[in-house]
């Protein structure tokens, strides 16, 4: 039975790529996924598999419940798109916009509904029950995978696994680790309240660029020189917007970014030192500030016996070239939440184009879509595992 399943998927790969193409031509924001449920959900209704929408927002659950006793396991994929113009110069190419698959979610969301139609053809063979989650938002906190959990559509769920398509990992290797993963993601922003004037008379100001330039200095110090080198954490600033025009000195400033951690206590520092160098950087100017910090996801927790199963499982994937255990990643991820509740793993599928690596978010973004195959293998055998 499950050579036959793998010897399906490698027959169906050109379905695959047609698949994740229309969805890589059709992206959606978050929150915003309408037609990317409603193309999943009729997905399932042609596989006959049981389903249900609008979980927790956009979410599809579908389940797949086998005609033996066993283990309730849960894999899950995203769905959501970037705000992002696809600049790439293929025939998928996104359709919309600004809007783009940049991270690889339509990657994801075609493995799982492979995985899924291939299962169903031996559903009366199969222990247990197989649970697919489809979540929206992952991209935007607060995310889809926490209004998702806290329906309890997942209460019953005995183990938890999600793979990521990984460009900075070369195709035929897959990564994950037996504790931290990745780490928890938040953001904040600072607005200052300078006193403007003109370009011609800065003595009778309060200029917010200068003040905003030089708390981007003094925030930078955070992690160079208060916070234990072995300690792993990053402050970034992502934007700073001031002025209006070349000869009039800013009034107000704002800078955003973000903080990654994967300890509380740490992250709880951090803030505590962000809040001390903002006020004397803006007290030390006469400026006033407003400072917002929203704890974003928390890190992504592995499991040390389910982590150490995703590697099994990958290495009786015949494209795996490797399976390796590595140290965490500062990327964040929503399928925190569901560690928390459940035991499980989440790994890296290397989704690397040879000769041709972009960065996720990045406007060129694109995957080997080969590594979907190998996504799609690694979670059969995962539940073969548990036969």
């Amino acid at each position: 039975m499950w050579t036959e399943i793998i010897n399906k998927i490698d027959h169906h790969y050109d379905d695959m790529v047609k698949m994740r193409r229309f969805l890589h031509r059709n992206p959606e924001l978050s929150f915003q996924e309408e037609n990317t449920a409603k193309f999943i959900a009729n997905t399932y209704e042609k596989l006959g598999i049981p389903f249900q929408t609008k979980v927790g927002g956009n979410g599809v659950i579908a389940r797949l419940v086998g005609g033996k006793p066993g283990k309730t396991i849960a894999l899950r994929a995203d769905f959501d798109a970037l705000p992002i113009q696809d600049e790439k110069k293929v025939s998928y190419k996104s359709n919309v916009p600004g809007v783009m698959h940049a991270c690889g979610h339509d990657g994801h969301t075609t493995t799982l509904l492979t995985v899924a139609e291939h299962l169903k053809d031996y559903q009366e063979k199969l222990a247990g029950t197989i649970v697919f989650i489809h979540q929206h938002a992952e991209e935007l906190a607060p995310g889809g995978a926490k209004p998702i959990i806290d329906t309890g559509i997942l209460d019953d769920v005995d183990l938890m696994f999600g793979t990521h398509l990984w460009t900075n990992t070369p195709y035929g290797i897959v990564q994950t680790a037996p504790k931290e993963f990745m780490a928890g993601a938040d953001r904040f922003s600072v607005t200052i309240q300078g006193k403007g004037g003109h370009g011609a008379m800065p003595h009778q100001t309060k200029d917010a660029i200068v003040i905003g330039s030089q708390l981007v200095t003094n925030l930078q110090q955070i992690i160079s020189r208060r916070i234990d080198p072995l300690q792993t954490a990053v402050l970034t600033i992502g934007t700073f917007h001031a002025g209006n025009t070349y000869n009039i000195i800013a009034d107000t400033a704002t800078i955003t970014g973000t903080v990654r951690t994967f300890d509380k206590d740490l992250q709880t520092k951090i803030i505590n030192e962000m809040e001390t160098i903002i006020a004397g950087t803006c007290q030390s100017y006469g400026a006033t500030y407003s400072f917002e910090y929203d704890k974003g996801y928390p890190p992504v927790v592995n499991h040390p016996t389910e982590a150490n199963i995703v590697i099994e499982a990958a290495n009786q994937v015949e494209e795996v070239t490797k399976a390796e255990l590595v140290e965490p990643s500062m990327t964040g991820e929503d399928f925190a939440y569901y560690l928390i509740e459940k035991p499980g793993a989440f790994f890296f599928t290397g989704a690397q184009k040879e000769n041709d690596f972009q960065p996720h978010h990045h406007p060129k973004f694109d995957i080997d879509e080969r590594a979907m195959v190998i996504a799609a293998k690694t979670f059969i055998e995962l539940i073969k595992k548990y036969q």
